[in-house]
């Protein structure tokens, strides 16, 4: 086998570096101007074997060379003779620490004596590398070094952090950021409401980050960290979610309290191993030990090092609760790396407990696997241990995760990872007898996708997701079978996941935290269910939410909030042939089935203002039906039917909106192709709240009587557009005689008339979002901003938004009596002129139909 090859390219040399076939050694040849023989450089200059590893760089006058070598003597070494002869120019340490991660040296493309250094920290060097200054990057630890050859203040560097960008030489960097990336070893999530997920970052912060938020998107103010370190699990306390436990290597845990701030070291053995062996350490505990909160009693906390250890007091204290549950093999807990540079961290540690379970359904049955290929298993909280391992396993595996059924006592299931061993298959195993046998689950598992997590439902017995290297699987079948359960998410490593509630989130090594809303039409689905022409799944319960709030806009790098209301899925075997002619709808009903509000696939005649295409912050809910092959997925918005909208028009104080209704129970109707299907919806209120029911039921009585003048007040300036379109069609087609001039007379003082009701209740002026601010908005919008006043908080009204109401309606109903006198009179006698010309009268358009009050 060719031995694996390292260079970089210059005019007329290529210097390489590559394994010359001696243990643990390297060496440092070139060849000159594209020939085939390659030449020997360790000579002349350089420090004597043995090598590791080294990073070269040619300079722009191609004789310039320099080489960073990891060696006893090692550090940067320069050539100005094509590698001919060799000078130390730079011995210092900081060069070259951790050379196995780092040893990256960059040339300037323009300037010989320019050169860079990647490592821990960003080197420049403008004096041919005998001194190198610190140069600010966003992150730590830089692997990679790109600069323009024809600006070269243009960079971008590489680091645990992602891609920098300069363009002034290093002075200022910007980070773009348009894609979340962190990698998220493990996730949890607390009890609140709504509630936060946690993690811990590779090479960054922990995180407790809001699942929603109350102001449109998730944003840098609604996730802070909580301690521990970037590998570790973090586990939020189920009592008190201000309570947190995280973890990073070296044994650590801290006790984190969001009201003080403060994060306190509990680790069960705090003495810091940092640089040693597994072999010299009293207690082993991997990069990403395992805490785990027991689920019958919430103070008692798990932590996996060699054994399992216990602690019920926050950690002021922890015993053992077992033996050395690993095989303990002490030639492979030696020092990692040599023989120059040793580096341990503790990702190199061995023979160590990789994942703890406790049992939901029976209490002291505990679960340990370690990453040597062991599972045990207590039955009586930890006084006695069984090694249950099955050959099946495979020597040395690493138990990557054991989920202990929420459903039955002795039923497990265990994620087996041997991609280390170059054995990239998957591996899922389940017991449902304590672990005396094992079935293997892997049917419908890509063969090179090996697992990292399995999760059985909490809700739904037998249904299984699964975390792999390439994404993420669900069984309907307790395993036997396995599909796809990708969707939108982004192909990546799902290390970790959890079902939170209706909720299944995911912990992915590359692209953040993913969470399915609602998983409930995946435990409602049976083998059945998809040849049903048509099949309405329950509705999960609902909450109060007052979004949707704001949307996202492009590039922004926040988080996304779940839907804000009912969410209704409904399964469709065909779409309609004509989703017009044949639409399928969807009533919502109240408890005493009175039509709250009904939708259609058939879509609506545009009626939106500009305010609703220009705007990029607003965004409507949905008013047409999905009605595809499929899945189909609709969120009633928790509203009334909207009131009569006025096309084109410009609004400033709010839009035309339905009213928030009130916590409950509701009726669901599906009707597709002449056949309904029928659902309960239950909405409930925000837990946040104080306000009674009552308070809740007043409040949407006052914004039900607002919009309802709203939808008078539209109504009539519709109708009166109506009329007034008709008289300028009428005003066209007649000609300028005698004859004509009484009715054109009488149209053109109708049409005054009109303009001046019109005025008083819409501004016709505004034609752009912000005309509002020049010309003064009237009763309708105000109505609008007044029912946005009154639904602003879930409480009652208050007093003066009685009195305003009050007020706007007197003004409304002078406009719509003057309109109605308009009809009976003025208009009336305008058509009794059309008739006697034998032309066919005006009559105002009908309204848009009786809606929901």
């Amino acid at each position: 086998m060719r031995p694996p090859v390292f260079f970089s390219a210059s005019e007329g040399l290529l210097p390489v570096t590559f394994f010359n076939g001696k243990a643990s050694s390297l060496a440092l040849y070139a060849k000159h101007d594209g020939g085939t023989t390659w030449k020997r450089l360790e000579e002349h200059g350089l420090p004597k074997e043995p090598y590791g590893r080294i990073g070269v760089a040619v300079a722009s006058n191609s004789d310039r060379v320099y080489a960073l070598i990891e060696a006893h003597e090692g550090g940067l070494y320069r050539s100005d003779d094509g590698g001919e002869t060799w000078q130390a120019v730079n011995e210092g340490r900081s060069i070259q620490q951790r050379a196995w991660y780092y040893m990256h040296v960059v040339a300037d493309p323009q300037e010989a004596d320019t050169v860079y250094i990647m490592n821990v920290d960003f080197y420049k060097s403008t004096d041919g590398g005998r001194d190198f200054n610190k140069v600010k990057v966003p992150h730590g630890d830089n692997h990679g070094l790109w600069i323009d050859p024809t600006h070269p203040d243009w960079m971008i560097n590489s680091n645990d952090g992602g891609a920098t960008i300069t363009h002034d030489g290093g002075k200022t960097w910007t980070t773009q950021q348009n894609q979340p990336t962190a990698q998220f070893y493990h996730v949890a999530a607390d009890n609140a409401f709504p509630y936060r997920l946690y993690g811990a970052q590779q090479d960054n912060s922990t995180v407790a980050i809001a699942s929603r938020s109350d102001h449109g998107v998730i944003d840098r103010p609604d996730w802070y960290a909580v301690g521990g370190g970037e590998s570790g699990y973090v586990v939020p306390d189920p009592r008190n979610p201000d309570i947190v436990y995280a973890g990073s290597y070296d044994g650590l845990i801290t006790r984190f309290d969001r009201k003080t701030n403060q994060d306190q070291d509990i680790s069960s053995w705090p003495l810091n191993p940092m640089g040693a062996g597994a072999a010299e350490l009293k207690h082993r505990f991997q990069w990403t030990a395992p805490i785990h909160v027991s689920p019958h009693d919430p103070g008692v906390l798990y932590h996996g090092g060699e054994a399992v250890f216990k602690t019920a007091d926050g950690g002021m204290s922890w015993t053992a609760i077992s033996p050395d549950l690993t095989r303990n093999d002490k030639s492979k807990q030696q020092s990692s790396g040599g023989p120059i540079t040793q580096d341990n961290t503790s990702v190199e540690y061995y023979d160590t407990v990789f994942t703890v379970s406790e049992s939901p359904a029976e209490k002291g049955v505990i679960w340990a696997g370690t990453d040597d290929g062991l599972v045990q298993v207590t039955r009586d909280g930890g006084q006695h241990w069984s090694n249950v391992t099955a050959k099946d396993f495979g020597e040395w595996s690493l138990a990557s995760l054991i989920d202990a059924s929420p459903h039955a006592g002795g039923t497990a299931y265990v994620a087996v990872d041997r991609h280390k061993l170059d054995d990239y298959h998957p591996y899922i195993f389940k017991t449902a007898d304590y672990g005396r046998t094992w079935t293997k689950l892997t049917t419908g598992l890509p063969d090179n996708s090996y697992v990292h997590a399995v999760k059985e439902d909490p809700k739904r017995k037998g249904l299984l997701f699964a975390g792999t290297e390439t994404g993420i699987y669900v069984s309907f079948d307790d395993g036997a079978h396995w599909q796809s359960l990708k969707l939108n998410l982004p192909q990546t490593p799902i290390h970790d996941l959890t079902v939170k509630d209706d909720d299944l989130v995911v912990a992915t090594h590359g692209r953040s935290f993913w969470v399915l809303d609602d998983i409930t039409p995946i435990r409602q689905f049976t083998a059945t269910t998809a040849n049903e022409d048509a099949h309405l799944f329950q509705p999960a319960p609902a909450v109060r939410f007052r979004g949707p709030g704001f949307f996202l806009p492009a590039g922004n790098p926040v988080g996304e909030n779940p839907p804000s209301g009912v969410v209704i899925d409904y399964l469709l075997k065909e779409a309609p042939k004509d989703k017009d002619k044949n639409p399928i709808t969807l009533e919502i009903l109240d408890a005493q089935g009175k039509t709250v509000r009904k939708y259609s696939s058939k879509k609506p005649a545009e009626a939106g203002g500009p305010e609703e295409e220009e705007s990029p912050f607003l965004r409507a809910s949905a008013e047409t039906l999905p009605a595809e092959a499929g899945l189909n997925r609709f969120v009633w918005d928790m509203r009334t039917e909207l009131p009569a909208r006025v096309p084109g028009s410009v609004s400033w104080g709010g839009r035309p909106s339905g009213v928030l209704v009130v916590p409950g129970a509701y009726q669901i109707k599906l009707t597709v192709a002449g056949k309904a299907s029928a659902a309960n919806a239950e909405i409930r209120k925000d837990p946040r709240i104080a306000a009674s029911q009552a308070d809740l039921e007043k409040q949407a009585e006052f914004a039900t009587r607002i919009r309802n003048s709203v939808n008078e007040a539209h109504e009539a300036v519709n109708q009166l557009r109506s009329v007034r379109t008709q008289l300028d069609a009428l005003k066209k087609r007649l000609d300028k005689d005698d004859k004509s001039k009484p009715i054109l007379d009488a149209g053109d003082a109708l049409t005054k008339k009109l303009n001046a009701i019109e005025e008083k209740i819409i501004q016709p002026k505004s034609k752009s979002n912000e005309d509002p601010l020049n010309y003064p908005i009237q009763v309708a919008d105000q109505l609008m901003a007044l029912q946005g006043t009154v639904e602003s908080a879930d409480t009652a009204p208050t007093q003066p938004s009685s009195e305003v109401y009050s007020e706007l309606l007197n003004r409304l109903n002078v406009q719509l009596t003057a309109w109605r006198e308009l009809a009976s009179k003025d208009l009336a006698a305008l058509n009794d002129l059309i008739r006697k010309s034998d032309i066919a009268p005006i009559a105002p358009a009908p309204p848009e139909g009786e809606r929901s009050r």
